[in-house]
C-alpha cells in the first residue's frame, strides 16, 4: 500500500511543482492550440502569495493544489496530477482537501474555473456537486465558473 502525505509547498518546492503542472496539462495543448494558463503561471510568485498544497506518494510528487482565499469564497487556483498517478482518485482527494480548507476558513463557497473545452473536467467537477455559474469569453478560451456550496455558513 502506497504512503500518501499532504503537505503545504515551500519556495524550494517550485521547480518540482512546475515540472508536475507542465506534465499534468501538456495533453490540453493539442485540443486547445496553446499552453493553458496553469503551464506559464508564476509559482515563485504563487507559492508566497496562494496556498499550494503537495500530494506525495511514496516520497514522490504526485499532485498540487492551489487555492486563494477570496474573503467570502476559496477559490481553487489549480489542481494537477501527474499523469504517472492519474486515474487514482488524487484530484478528487485534492479538491476534498480544498473544500475541507473553505470550511476551515468559515467560508460557505468553494469555487474554480475550468476552460469549455475541458469537458472532462467540467464533467468531474458536476459529478462532484459543483455547478456551472456562468462562461465567460476571454478571446482565447471560454471560461467555465463553477462552484459548489462547502458545507459551512456563512
Amino acid at each position: 500500500m502506497a504512503l500518501t502525505l499532504l503537505r503545504r509547498a515551500r519556495p524550494s518546492d517550485v521547480e518540482d511543482i512546475r515540472a508536475l503542472v507542465r506534465e499534468a496539462y501538456a495533453k490540453w495543448v493539442p485540443r486547445i492550440g496553446r499552453e493553458p494558463k496553469p503551464m506559464t503561471a508564476d509559482y515563485d510568485r504563487a507559492v508566497v502569495e496562494h496556498r499550494l498544497d503537495l500530494l506525495l506518494v511514496d516520497g514522490e510528487l504526485a499532485g498540487v493544489i492551489e487555492t486563494v482565499d477570496e474573503g467570502d469564497t476559496l477559490l481553487i487556483e489549480n489542481v494537477a496530477v501527474s499523469p504517472r498517478f492519474q486515474r487514482q482518485g488524487l484530484g478528487r482527494r485534492l479538491l476534498a482537501h480544498a473544500e475541507q480548507l473553505a470550511r476551515d476558513l468559515g467560508r460557505p463557497r468553494i469555487r474554480l474555473l475550468t476552460n469549455q473545452r475541458f469537458e472532462e473536467n467540467v464533467l468531474l467537477y458536476r459529478r462532484l456537486g459543483y455547478a456551472i455559474d456562468r462562461q465567460e469569453d476571454l478571446g482565447v478560451a471560454i471560461a467555465v465558473h463553477m462552484s459548489k456550496p462547502s458545507g459551512t455558513r456563512s
